[in-house]
């Protein structure tokens, strides 16, 4: 079966509580994880202050990761700015930068109040230990079909937008978003507001708020994601229902208010 016909049982049997809560007590005792966040915990037993501890490969390997921001690893001084901003004001770095998840991490951590403190706090410690075994169950799930961990992710978060330019400012949310509706690569070379405008026009933000229109917005991400850019999706592409028996209709997950 290929990663387009795939990727739809595997994304909602995804969704299922159920078999997430079963890979991550699997992932709980994977030795790698393991170590890592022993390394982290001594990092930070370590660490001086917290400019030191944000300088620690030890501790950014597991905190950003964690925390949705496993694409920025390599970032440390980025990293450091962004994480300890000032949320009041509007001038700071996590305020100003388009990504919005380096705002929403912020947010988390509180590392301009907290300091080091933060990142030693017990409760912060499960959350990462949690977040680091979802990242791997999810990269695992991407390794059977690209773009699993972005729609999971998508499902959680879309109804956080409120806005085209919300969406835009998310990598995964606009990755999502500009996948499902095919647009080109092209598309990021224009203006911020007229890529708005061109979303505003092709889905109703409103349907974000809407579970079941965003999983079909996934569902379509992942279609689009893993077709072979040398054939055409037929109109019923076979799948599974709950059943595991039945096709899954095209048109159907297409219609989240798409204007296409």
């Amino acid at each position: 079966m290929s990663g387009s016909l795939s990727a739809i049982p595997l994304f909602r049997q995804a969704l299922d509580p159920k078999q997430e809560a079963k890979a991550l007590d699997r992932l709980a005792k994977d030795p790698a994880i393991k170590r890592q966040m022993e390394a982290y915990k001594t990092a930070i037993a370590k660490a001086k202050d917290l400019d030191s501890a944000l300088k620690d490969p030890r501790v950014l390997n597991v905190l950003l990761p964690a925390m949705g921001l496993g694409d920025q690893v390599g970032n440390t001084a980025l990293a450091r700015k962004a994480l300890t901003s000032d949320l009041t004001d509007p001038k700071s770095l996590a305020n100003q930068l388009t990504d919005t998840r380096w705002k929403d991490a912020a947010t988390t951590l509180d590392l301009k109040k907290k300091g080091l403190d933060a990142l030693r706090d017990p409760k912060l410690l499960e959350t990462l230990d949690k977040g680091i075994r979802e990242l791997s169950w999810r990269n695992g799930l991407d390794e059977r079909a690209t773009g699993i961990s972005d729609a999971l992710y998508f499902q959680e978060s879309a109804k956080n937008a409120t806005s085209a330019y919300a969406i835009l400012g998310n990598a995964v949310l606009r990755r999502v978003v500009t996948g499902a509706l095919g647009l080109p690569d092209e598309f990021a070379l224009q203006s911020v507001e007229t890529q708005a405008k061109v979303i505003e026009k092709r889905i109703n933000l409103k349907d974000l708020q809407d579970p079941k229109k965003v999983q079909k917005l996934a569902e379509r991400y992942l279609i689009m994601t893993n077709m072979n850019s040398s054939t055409t999706p037929s109109f019923s592409l076979p799948g599974f229902n709950q059943s595991g028996q039945t096709g899954i209709d095209f048109t159907a997950i297409s219609g989240i208010n798409l204007i296409l």
